[in-house]
């Protein structure tokens, strides 16, 4: 583990879950997730704007410290989007994502049946349970209409590697034909950041995209922002990730959030290094082992060349040579005339 993820920098971390918040999450924020959002979605989609929704009633909570911080978005032309920064690697991520996003999904029609009737609820003056709106409900005119979807975005920030991932930083996955590859429903896509296979230095980055992401994996190591870091967005990013910014509420959760995520690097780095040593120790031996039975194979079979000479200098022949020493009569052949 570098050192440097044991300091405490100008900005805040953010592969913490508070730090993530203060830089994506919180209203101050939005235009930086607008900007990140865009970039990644380039030649895609547009955003202009965007609002929160509660996260916290649009999907489930996991019983996993590594969960880092989700967002949940809904753009104003309808598309549902959800962020996440996970810090490290768990069993069944990959799965995790998919649950993520059938929840989003499912979702849009559980919402539109709460508009309804809160909406009815409104004219009539006094609430009403499921079975009476069910009752009360009219027939939909076009059957399938009630199954016409907004696109949902997965965007999965990631601090490790993903063993069910190709070894490469950005993955795009779409519901598509297995055979020519043509998308098959738009409104389902995901796209994951592996960031330790993001190996750019800042020189190589000539793209705000690369910018971005090259600065949210560097920048709690930064007392400043480089000058190469000219446009608005880093300004502003800036301002918001000084740790010196931070209100007391937010000073004393970053600070108890980065404590946990040092805490998490150190298990997690004297666990590999755990496991060196005992793939050390195990080579050791096992190379130990193996050279004793070389050794005792080799020195065996020097001691039968040596026999054999000796009963051939006595007047024994190949055959019988062969039957006292275990060799065979070829071999009798060779060790005795060379």
């Amino acid at each position: 583990m570098n050192n440097m993820d044991l300091t405490c920098g100008y900005f805040v971390n953010p592969f913490t879950d508070i730090g993530f918040k203060i830089i994506f999450g919180q209203p101050a924020s939005k235009e930086l997730l607008i900007t990140l959002l865009n970039e990644l979605l380039a030649g895609e989609h547009r955003i202009e704007n965007l609002i929160f929704l509660d996260k916290e009633n649009h999907s489930y909570s996991m019983a996993d410290a590594g969960i880092i911080y989700d967002l949940y978005c809904l753009t104003d032309t309808g598309e549902y989007i959800i962020v996440e920064m996970q810090n490290r690697f768990h069993s069944s991520f990959l799965d995790r994502t998919l649950f993520y996003m059938c929840r989003a999904i499912g979702r849009q029609v559980e919402n539109l049946r709460e508009k309804r009737r809160k909406e009815r609820e409104l004219q009539t003056g006094k609430p009403e349970t499921e079975e009476d709106f069910l009752l009360s409900e009219p027939m939909q005119e076009n059957y399938g209409s009630r199954y016409k979807l907004s696109t949902v975005y997965g965007i999965f920030l990631m601090n490790f590697r993903e063993p069910g991932l190709e070894e490469k930083f950005r993955t795009d996955t779409v519901i598509a034909d297995r055979e020519s590859g043509k998308v098959v429903n738009p409104h389902f896509r995901q796209i994951f950041l592996q960031f330790p296979y993001f190996t750019k230095e800042l020189k190589d980055c000539e793209t705000l995209y690369d910018k971005l992401i090259y600065t949210l994996k560097n920048m709690q190591h930064w007392n400043r922002m480089p000058d190469a870091l000219k446009e608005q967005v880093f300004s502003r990013l800036e301002e918001l990730a000084a740790v010196a910014n931070l209100s007391l509420e937010d000073r004393i959760a970053y600070d108890k959030a980065l404590d946990r995520y040092r805490v998490s690097r150190i298990v997690e780095e004297d666990a590999r290094e755990a496991g060196w040593k005992k793939g050390l120790a195990e080579g050791r031996a096992e190379g130990r082992a193996e050279g004793l039975a070389e050794g005792l194979a080799e020195g065996q079979a020097k001691e039968k060349v040596a026999i054999a000479r000796n009963l051939k200098s006595l007047g024994l022949s190949t055959a019988q040579i062969a039957q006292a020493t275990g060799l065979t009569e070829e071999e009798v052949e060779s060790t005795v005339n060379n």
